[in-house]
């Protein structure tokens, strides 16, 4: 199985599967002399690991990173940092139950990646679906944490913006909300009503879906390289890639199909010296190339494909069967996506800087 790994100069490699012993990743082209703790690691897979509410999957994994390479420390460096080589970081996992996945052995789930697998391969790890799993994003927020010791300046953040077909009030939008409800929604009363709502689509054995917005402020203008490396192409095969993404948009995205050319024009007058733009519908990017703006994105994620709710399928053996999935499952994994969706910014913004440094100096 190829294509395991992202990024150019700034480039990660992830490993390991849902039901295996561990999973992890190593990035590569991490520059020497950066601080770099498992503790500061640490802090970013908490936000993304399980079993926290009950609106997320109960499987308990405590998601300890471990770094295994690429961090030096002695009585002249002060702490540890890191060398310029490949830094390896580990998750072991801890709480799999591989015994609820008997049921779907030769059979395939709806809206799964079991059929393709098999298409492909002529195999599939079944058991929570290895590789296909959501699990492997405890990897990418891993490698996040230390592109974001890259790009220092640049200040991240992701947010659920839409539940189902549920958006919040974005008049109501407040940042420090986010870290004060389970669904890292910045509009506390959206967050009453999904409480509600989801705790609906949990009981009733089903799943919904989410929108996730992510922005980065303080990222300079001239970052991205046409035509084949631009930072929005960049950014959407990121977070295109985080399981369970269908679509991708940037700045006002598909809207922008909606306005004419005069409104869609991020119209620009110099302020104190600089040009400034007085609207953002490119969400920071035009011609590939930031603009200095906030980087604006959201991507949509489906919902869980495991539910209890029983759905027609095939087998291995070509047969029509009926598939229900037991186990531990995230009624709306979506919520959990956010820190994820942090990460990818982070990880394709800090090969970017590496890219124009390495370019314009």
């Amino acid at each position: 199985m190829s294509h395991n790994s992202f990024g150019h100069l700034f480039r990660v490699t992830t490993f390991g599967e849902s039901h295996g012993p561990a999973l992890g990743c190593i990035v590569d082209g991490c520059p020497p002399n950066i601080p770099l703790t498992a503790d500061y690691i640490q802090a970013f897979l908490d936000k993304r690991r399980p079993g926290q509410s009950r609106f997320t999957t109960q499987r308990q994994e405590p998601d300890q990173v471990k770094i295994l390479s690429g961090v030096f420390e002695d009585d002249r460096t002060g702490g540890p940092v890191t060398t310029g080589t490949p830094i390896m970081l580990m998750i072991e996992n801890v709480d799999q139950r591989s015994k609820d996945y008997a049921g779907i052995r030769d059979k395939f789930r709806p809206g799964h990646a079991d059929f393709t697998y098999q298409a492909k391969y002529g195999i599939r790890d079944y058991k929570g679906g290895g590789r296909s799993s959501a699990r492997e994003t405890a990897a990418r927020v891993a490698a996040g944490a230390v592109a974001r010791k890259i790009i220092p300046g640049v200040t991240i953040r992701g947010a659920l913006v839409q539940m189902g077909p549920h958006k919040i009030d974005r008049t109501n939008w407040d940042w420090p909300e986010v870290d004060r409800n389970p669904f890292f929604t910045p509009d506390a009363r959206a967050a009453k009503f999904f409480e509600d709502y989801l705790d609906g689509v949990r009981k009733s054995g089903s799943s919904i879906g989410a929108v996730i917005e992510v922005t980065a402020s303080g990222v300079p203008a001239g970052w991205g390289a046409p035509l084949y490396g631009k930072l929005d192409q960049d950014l959407a095969s990121g977070l295109m890639s985080i399981n369970a993404v269908k679509g991708v948009e940037i700045g006002a995205g598909f809207e922008a199909a909606a306005l004419s050319g005069e409104q869609n024009a991020d119209e620009i007058r110099m302020r104190r010296g600089k040009p400034e733009f007085l609207s953002n519908n490119a969400g920071g990017i035009l011609g590939g190339i930031s603009t200095g703006q906030d980087v604006v994105v959201r991507f949509a994620v489906k919902p869980t494909s495991s539910i209890l709710t029983t759905k027609r399928s095939v087998s291995a053996q070509g047969e029509d069967v009926d598939v229900m999935t037991k186990g531990r499952h995230d009624p709306c994994v979506g919520i959990r996506a956010v820190p994820v969706g942090e990460a990818m910014m982070a990880i394709v913004l800090a090969d970017h800087f590496l890219r124009h440094r390495g370019q314009v100096g």
